[in-house]
């Protein structure tokens, strides 16, 4: 009866294994494809996954050198001594550096470009978080920031974008602007040398000429100085482009005044943007309208609007909060609503009237 017995279930058993050797060959012909797509070569299994191949393993006396496509057998008869020994399984490698560390090392790096890595380390030693230089370089440069290469040896430098919205408190700008004027001698050219303080954006226009010689450059910078000294503004720094027009002694009056003039690159007008923005707005909202027929009447018009400009205009750049620049202005909420016109209407600045 046994006889027969076994019989019949080795009869089952030949019926059945090619459908389970099949089964074991598709499963590792997946195994295959998959590890085919994988970018990396080596895998490295989780404590818990290490201890459930075990397992699996254990069912069939760790006889799975032909089935182990994850890691190599060696390291699996590794991993059984271990679990032998009774030592536990730890997690491989460094642990992943958190997102909100990332995120502090790249804002450090972005407010603050004269810092390196150990300077980033040391506000980390302050804050209690334990980093290394390393990691400070890795995380930088994998974000696409490196430093200068001369930094050893050199400050490194600043955008310019940086440098200005540091010092605009001390910081002015000039450059010139034209205007065509029809006399009775033809069509000539005026020349106006503006000045702006960056850091209250109020502005300085010279009277018109249509000589700028070094004399009278001159003197508006004396009285463009004046008037910041008015403003009790004490600049440090004067941007200009490379217009001919400046003088050798331009930059010697601010020099003996301890002001750095700064030359701007050529063709780079960006790097004025502060006063070439306000030339074009007073072009687009106000000389563009007007036919010049002397010089008196140009003073008349970049006057009256410079006026405005510096006392009633609602300013709507970057900080400005859509207010006016007269810091003694005083918003009024009771009167009549009334306009007043300048300019021919084009300028038009409302106010309450005093009951």
């Amino acid at each position: 009866m046994d006889h027969l017995f076994f019989s019949l279930l080795t009869l089952v058993l030949q019926w059945f294994r090619p459908r389970h050797n099949v089964h074991l060959q598709l499963l590792q012909a997946q195994i295959r494809i998959l590890r085919s797509r994988i970018d990396v070569s080596r895998i490295v299994p989780t404590p818990q996954e290490k201890a459930e191949l075990l397992r699996l393993g254990a069912q069939v006396g760790h006889d799975v050198a032909e089935v182990m496509h994850v890691v190599q057998p060696e390291t699996y008869r590794k991993w059984i001594r271990q679990s032998r020994l009774g030592v536990a399984f730890k997690p491989s490698g460094r642990p992943r550096i958190p997102m909100a560390t990332v995120d502090l090392v790249l804002s450090m790096a972005d407010d603050n470009v004269r810092w390196g890595y150990r300077r980033i380390v040391g506000e980390f030693k302050k804050l209690g978080i334990r980093i290394g230089t390393s990691t400070v370089k890795k995380i930088l440069r994998g974000s696409g920031i490196h430093p200068a290469p001369d930094k050893a040896f050199k400050k490194p430098v600043v955008p310019w974008t940086t440098f200005v919205h540091a010092h605009m408190e001390s910081m002015a700008a000039c450059d010139f602007f034209t205007k065509r004027i029809y006399t009775l001698r033809g069509v000539l050219t005026a020349y106006v040398l503006v000045f702006i303080h960056l850091g209250s954006r109020k502005v300085y226009c010279s009277p018109a000429t249509f000589n700028p010689t070094g004399d009278w450059v001159m003197q508006q910078t004396r009285n463009a100085n004046m008037w910041l000294d008015d403003m009790g503004v004490t600049p440090r720094f004067v941007i200009h482009d490379r217009d001919r027009k400046y003088p050798d002694a331009f930059k010697a009056f601010w020099k003996t005044e301890g002001v750095r003039c700064i030359r701007i690159p050529l063709k780079a007008a960006r790097a004025n943007a502060f006063v070439e923005t306000w030339i074009e707005s007073l072009k687009r909202e106000c000389l563009n309208y007007f036919m010049c027929f002397g010089e008196d009447q140009l003073d008349y018009i970049t006057t009256t609007w410079v006026r405005y400009y510096n006392t009633r205009r609602p300013h709507r750049g970057l900080g400005m909060k859509n207010e006016v620049l007269e810091k003694t202005f005083i918003p009024q909420s009771e009167g009549v609503v009334r306009c007043r016109q300048q300019l021919g209407g084009l300028i038009k600045s409302y106010y309450r009237e005093a009951a």
